[in-house]
């Protein structure tokens, strides 16, 4: 029987990121062969990942990768915060967003891009993640924008490293003028979307289901007022043209200048950069939105940690 070293242990452990003691059991099962105890783990690992496939995973980063023309956006969930703030996690992160950026945004090709250099896919090494950490993890969402003249600017809120954080934002602006004033003007933008929050560029681009809803609310609250229908037609389309002007990029204060509306903003850094600007499309993600977090009986969980189940 091979003899098992604390080094040999640590080695493993260093190249798996799995537990000492699992370490130690893979290289008991193996004899002491580092590359079997690795496949092992990796066996091991996948089986633990299928267990925790059932939880819900809300929490953990976005990340975000960047080149003068063209960034990418994912979203990538763990069960706590604080597996975001585990160095294997955010590594994980920032290399699946630069994944991102080849595979265009594409989920289903980014899931099946190769994880940096070697030879394992992004899915394979968010399964390996889920055995090593212990926790569930999803690659929930991806995006990506580019351009052929101007710039693609970004912003990260609540940045925990260099590109990784809990919102995101990437934003296109197409312009034959100067490429470092557009780029400049271009993460006020971004920093505008990640506090404002826009659905849409402008209104022909918002979606006419969720605007039919907020104007048949509006129509029902008009009602109320009792008055002919011709008055309450043009209070509907008093209260969406203010409904706008949360909602839609273009119509909303600039948060940098409340004064100007963005278009505002926009014309006035066109005049800066020598030609005009046109926002083509943005993204913003915020970390867990639209995910159903269950109540939590913490009290259980806790008593199901005590027992081991």
């Amino acid at each position: 029987m091979a003899t098992i070293t604390a080094s040999t242990v640590r080695e493993l452990r260093d190249k798996t990121g799995a537990g000492m003691m699992d370490c130690k059991a893979a290289l008991a099962e193996t004899g002491g062969d580092m590359e079997a105890a690795v496949d092992w783990l990796r066996a091991k690992g996948l089986a633990k990942a299928a267990k925790k496939a059932g939880r819900v995973a809300a929490e953990g980063l976005i990340g975000l990768a960047a080149e003068s023309k063209a960034a990418a956006i994912v979203e990538v969930n763990s069960e706590t915060d604080f597996v975001a703030r585990n160095p294997k996690f955010q590594e994980m992160v920032s290399t699946i967003a630069k994944a991102a950026l080849k595979a265009k945004g594409d989920l289903n090709q980014l899931d099946k891009s190769a994880y940096g250099s070697g030879k394992a896919t992004v899915a394979d090494t968010i399964k390996e993640m889920i055995g090593s950490i212990g926790e569930n993890m999803t690659l929930r969402r991806a995006a990506h924008l580019s351009v052929a003249k101007g710039a693609i600017a970004s912003y990260m809120h609540n940045m925990l490293a260099p590109g990784l954080g809990k919102i995101g934002v990437i934003v296109a602006l197409e312009s034959t003028g100067d490429e470092k004033k557009i780029a400049s003007f271009g993460k006020q933008v971004a920093m505008h979307i990640a506090a404002a929050n826009p659905q849409a560029v402008d209104v022909a681009n918002l979606d006419p289901a969720y605007v039919a809803r907020e104007r048949a609310i509006l129509v029902e609250q008009a009602k109320e007022s009792g008055k002919p229908d011709a008055v309450i037609e043009k209070m509907v389309e008093g209260r969406l043209r203010k409904f706008y002007e949360e909602v839609v990029l273009l119509q909303q204060p600039f948060v940098h200048d409340p004064d100007l509306t963005v278009t505002k903003a926009l014309e006035t850094a066109a005049k800066d950069a020598g030609a005009p600007i046109k926002i083509t499309g943005f993204y913003r993600f915020a970390l867990g939105e639209g995910i159903d977090r269950p109540d939590s009986d913490f009290a259980a969980e806790v008593a199901a940690a005590a027992s081991g189940s």
